[in-house]
């Protein structure tokens, strides 16, 4: 294994029936008094899987406890060209080698729900772009352009046609992860869009609960991407079924649950967030206000981006 890259450990156990998205399994990644507690989630078929992103080279001891017993030793050879994660940094952005990242971005929303040979289209004319970041749904998005049905989404549904927050569906996932490898080989980051309001399958109307099941899942499968970033919603302003108080508390969780600490905003319609929070990490704005972004820095002491000039 490569410093700054993804680790992955897979064991084989029982094949579960019922609920596949939050099972009993945590491994323990350790060297020279640091240490990481690394919760692992189900892939399918009797596969369970732990993903560890290592931040410096040597030998990383680990223990799996849970539904899968196992030890061992990682060996982590040193970076070969890559930066690690990008993190805020006072006003600035910086990979974690110390090297400045400066973002030059664009949107994607729907790119999961296209059919395969527009995905590999589009991954084609990314690498040929100037682009270094792209910001694109977890959820598939109803507007211009996109009206198309998708062939995957992120859960199974139930008898009634309601979604299964608790089944993930592993195609729709692996089809994901695919992405996220393909975009860290260009050295694009990738902002994740988490809920939106652009709907008619149901996804922005889960009840909380559901809600966080989905992000326990996201987060235990995702996080060891160095180059995933959260964005909370496009948009989230326009989420009509959730009230401040879920937003806070969807924040909260993907920050908590996020073992290495990703970047984190949310990016508004009309009301701006409160971007001095502590657990966000940079502000992610829609305004055509560019002279106010010195302002911006000023007031929050973090990053700027406009990620919709409006």
């Amino acid at each position: 294994m490569e410093q700054y890259h993804m680790c992955e450990l897979e064991f084989q156990g029982e094949a579960l029936n019922s609920s596949w998205a939050q099972v009993d399994l945590t491994a323990s990644f350790s060297k020279g008094g640091k240490e990481y507690s690394i919760p692992g989630f189900y892939a399918g078929n009797g596969s369970y899987k732990v993903r560890f992103l290592p931040e410096t080279a040597g030998d990383w001891e680990y223990e799996v406890s849970g539904c899968i017993k196992a030890a061992g030793v990682v060996s982590v050879e040193p970076a070969q060209g890559s930066h690690g994660m990008v993190r805020a940094e006072g006003l600035h952005f910086v990979y974690q080698d110390g090297t400045f990242y400066y973002p030059f971005g664009t949107t994607v929303y729907a790119l999961l729900h296209q059919k395969d040979m527009l995905i590999k289209q589009t991954m084609e004319s990314l690498r040929n772009a100037p682009f270094n970041k792209i910001r694109f749904c977890i959820f598939p998005k109803h507007y211009d352009y996109n009206h198309n049905e998708p062939s995957l989404f992120a859960f199974e549904r139930n008898d009634d046609q309601s979604w299964d927050t608790g089944k993930p569906c592993f195609a729709f996932w692996d089809r994901l992860d695919e992405i996220l490898f393909q975009l860290e080989a260009m050295e694009i980051q990738a902002d994740l869009i988490l809920f939106h309001p652009y709907d008619r399958w149901g996804f922005s109307d889960m009840p909380q609960k559901d809600n966080l099941i989905y992000l326990d899942y996201l987060t235990r499968r995702l996080a060891a991407h160095p180059n995933v970033w959260w964005s909370l919603a496009n948009e989230y302003d326009l989420c009509q079924q959730k009230t401040m108080d879920d937003w806070k508390e969807i924040e909260t969780f993907v920050a908590r649950h996020d073992s290495y600490g990703h970047l984190l905003s949310s990016h508004n319609c009309f009301k701006n967030w409160d971007y001095a929070r502590p657990d966000v990490s940079h502000v992610s704005i829609q305004s055509k206000a560019i002279n106010k972004v010195l302002d911006w820095r000023k007031k929050y002491q973090k990053p700027v981006i406009i990620d919709e000039c409006g």
